[in-house]
C-alpha cells in the first residue's frame, strides 16, 4: 500500500469515526435541553461516541498530520449526508431500509472476519483431522510461518508505543489474531496483515480504552498471561476468556505475583481461567520464578511498565527473552537479562514506535527439522529462522543425537539472531537430556519425542512437568500416540522414557486439540509402516496456519478430512 493510499484508508476507518464522535458529543453538549440529552441517553449513544474517550491531544494532531486525506472523506460523508436527509425528506423508506440492510450485512462481516478472527477462521471449513500416508522423504527449501511469540509482543508493546509501529513476517494464525483483536476492542487501529504485514497506531502508555466485552484469547496461554499483566494496570476493569483448552490452563503462576504488585484477580475456583480484572496502581517487585517461565516473567515486566518503582524478576534457569528485546527496541531501559538470570526495570517510562521483522517460528521449524534428520534421503533448508539462544535447545538436542545441521547465513534482525538452517538425514542415538536445556526446548519436546522413537536406543527427560500443563497434558499425550504406533516408553510426573529405534506402525492418535501434538504425529508418517489418522486438529490454524501445504510441499503425505 503506498503512503498516499495508506493516508487515505486511515482516515475513513480511523479519523473520520473519531471527528464524528467527538463532533456529535460536542454538538449535544451545547443543546439547550443537554441535561436531558445526557440523562436519557443509553447503550446506542454509549457504543457510538466510546471514541469521543481517546486522547484529545493525540487526535487533534491526528487531524492536523493528516489534514488532506481527512477533508477529503469528510467532504464525501458530507455529501452523502445531504442524500440521506433527501431521502428523509422524500419519506423514502424503502431506499433507506436498502441503504441500512446494505450496511448492516457488511458490518456484520466486518466483525465477524476482523474483530473475531477465531471465529472467522472456524467457519472456513477447518479440518478436523488428518489422514497421514506412510513413507516419503524431505527435501526442498522453505521459510516456515512467523514467530508466534514475537508476534504477539509486536502488536502489544506496538498498541503501546508513541507513534506508528510497522511489521512485517506477522504470523496470521488464530492465537496472534485474537491478540490483534483485542487490542482492536482496546481503541488501538491496526491495519492489515496482508501477506505478514501489518501497521500499528500506537496510543501511548496511558491510551488504552475500556473493553466493552470480555476479551477472547482463543488457545494462546501467552496472550492471557501476557495481557494480565498489562491490563491489572489499566485504570478500567476488564475481563480475559479463552477456549476449552485455554480454560483449563493453570493462571495462578500470574496471578499470585501480580497480586503481590497490588492487582486484584479473579480466577475460577480451579485456579483457571476466566481472568475478571480490576483496574489497579501497582507497586514494584523483586519476584524470584519458582519454575523457568518466560510467560510469567513478561507478565510480569508488563506490570511493572506502570507500577511504582522498581519490578525485578529472577529466572531459576534461562528461559526466553523475547520481551527483554523487543522492549530494547522500543527504546525502554532494562537492567540485566541474558545472559544474567536477573532483569529488572523500573515503571513510568515510554516505548517509542519501530519496525519489527518477525523471524521464522523455530517452535515451526522444528516439525521439519525432524522430519528431515529422520527421513532417508532428506535434505532441507529453512530460511530466516529465529535462533535466539534462549530457543535454540532444539538444534543443540537433535545435534546432540547425530542430527547433521548447518547454521548459515547468520545476521541479526531487530534485535533478534536468525539463521537459514540445512538439515540432512542420519542415523539418531538416543541421549540423556540435560534438564537445563528444558525451558529452552519447552515447544519443541512432542516432536524432539517422534525423534527419540526413531533414534536407536533410549532417550530420557526429567525436569519436564510444565509439559503436563500446555495446551494438553502433552507427556501423557504424547505417550498415548507413541503406544498405539507400538513404542515402549514409561512416563514420569517430569517426564518420559522413549525406547527407539523398533519402527513405527500405524493406527489412530486423538492429538487432544494440540497443534503441536497434531504435527509431531504427521511428522511420525514419514517412518510409520502403515497409515496414520490424527484426529481434532483444528488448532493446528493457531500457531501454524500453513502447516499442511508446505509440509506437502517438501514431500510429507497428508491429506485433510473434515466432519
Amino acid at each position: 500500500m503506498s503512503p498516499s493510499r495508506h493516508d487515505e484508508v486511515l482516515a475513513a476507518t480511523s479519523h473520520l469515526p473519531h471527528l464524528l464522535a467527538y463532533a456529535i458529543v460536542d454538538l449535544l453538549l451545547h443543546q439547550d435541553s443537554s441535561e436531558d440529552i445526557f440523562r436519557y441517553a443509553a447503550g446506542g449513544f454509549a457504543d457510538f461516541s466510546r471514541v469521543a474517550s481517546s486522547n484529545a491531544q493525540m487526535w487533534s494532531d491526528v487531524f492536523v498530520a493528516n489534514a488532506e486525506a481527512t477533508e477529503k472523506v469528510l467532504d464525501q460523508y458530507i455529501d452523502y449526508l445531504r442524500s440521506l436527509k433527501a431521502l428523509i425528506n422524500q419519506r423514502a423508506g424503502e431506499d433507506l431500509k436498502t441503504i441500512f440492510q446494505r450496511a448492516k450485512q457488511t458490518r456484520d462481516n466486518f466483525v465477524l472476519r476482523i474483530l473475531n478472527p477465531a471465529q472467522a477462521m472456524a467457519m472456513n471449513n477447518t479440518p478436523s483431522s488428518y489422514r497421514i500416508s506412510p513413507g516419503g522423504s524431505v527435501t526442498g527449501t522453505i521459510r516456515v510461518a512467523g514467530d508466534k511469540s514475537i508476534s504477539h509482543r509486536s502488536i502489544i508493546f506496538g498498541a503501546l508505543a508513541k507513534g506508528v509501529t510497522r511489521v512485517t513476517g506477522f504470523l496470521e494464525g488464530e492465537d496472534a489474531m485474537n491478540t490483534v483483536a483485542a487490542f482492536r476492542e482496546m481503541g488501538v487501529t491496526v491495519t492489515g496483515p496482508e501477506n505478514g504485514e501489518l501497521t500499528i497506531f500506537g496510543v501511548g502508555m496511558q491510551g488504552l480504552q475500556p473493553p466493552r466485552k470480555p476479551l477472547y484469547m482463543g488457545n494462546s496461554g501467552t496472550a492471557m498471561r501476557l495481557l494480565a499483566g498489562l491490563l491489572a494496570a489499566q485504570p478500567f476493569d476488564s475481563e480475559l476468556t479463552g477456549d476449552e483448552s485455554l480454560s483449563g490452563r493453570p493462571m495462578e503462576r500470574i496471578v499470585k505475583p501480580l497480586g503481590q504488585m497490588g492487582a486484584s484477580i479473579e480466577m475460577s475456583a480451579a485456579g483457571t481461567p476466566p481472568l475478571r480484572i480490576t483496574g489497579a496502581d501497582l507497586v514494584g517487585l523483586s519476584y524470584d520464578m519458582p519454575v523457568a517461565s518466560a510467560q510469567v516473567k513478561s507478565s510480569l515486566l508488563l506490570a511493572g511498565l506502570f507500577a511504582e518503582g522498581k519490578t525485578s524478576v529472577t529466572e531459576p534457569a534461562i528461559c526466553r527473552d523475547h520481551t527483554e528485546r523487543m522492549l530494547r527496541g522500543f527504546g525502554y531501559e532494562l537492567e540485566g537479562g541474558y545472559p544474567e538470570a536477573v532483569v529488572t526495570l523500573f515503571g513510568g517510562g515510554s516505548l517509542q514506535a519501530t519496525s519489527i521483522d518477525v523471524p521464522a517460528d523455530i517452535s515451526s521449524a522444528a516439525f521439519f527439522l525432524v522430519a528431515a534428520a529422520i527421513t532417508p534421503g532428506s535434505e532441507l533448508i529453512l530460511q530466516h529462522v529465529g535462533v535466539n539462544p534462549t530457543r535454540t535447545g532444539i538444534i543443540e538436542l537433535l545435534r546432540q543425537m547425530g542430527a547433521r545441521i548447518d547454521v548459515s547465513n547468520e545476521k541479526e534482525v531487530g534485535g533478534e539472531p536468525v539463521a537459514d538452517l540445512t538439515v540432512r538425514y542420519s542415523s539418531l542415538q538416543g541421549i540423556e537430556i540435560d534438564p537445563a536445556l528444558v525451558p529452552l526446548t519447552i515447544d519443541e519436546f512432542p516432536v524432539l519425542f517422534v525423534a527419540a522413537a526413531c533414534a536407536d536406543g533410549r532417550t530420557v527427560l526429567r525436569g519436564a512437568e510444565e509439559l503436563r500443563v500446555k495446551e494438553s497434558d502433552r507427556i501423557e499425550a504424547m505417550a498415548e500416540g507413541l503406544k498405539t504406533l507400538g513404542i515402549e516408553l514409561e512416563t514420569f510426573a517430569d517426564g518420559i522414557r522413549i525406547e527407539g529405534g523398533t519402527g513405527l506402525g500405524g493406527g489412530i492418535i486423538d492429538s487432544h486439540g494440540d497443534h503441536r501434538i497434531a504435527m509431531a504425529f504427521a511428522v511420525a508418517g514419514l517412518r510409520a509402516s502403515a497409515e496414520i489418522e490424527i484426529l481434532n486438529c483444528q488448532n493446528v490454524a493457531t500457531s501454524f496456519p500453513g502447516f499442511v501445504s508446505q509440509a506437502t510441499e517438501v514431500g510429507l503425505k497428508i491429506e485433510e478430512l473434515s466432519d
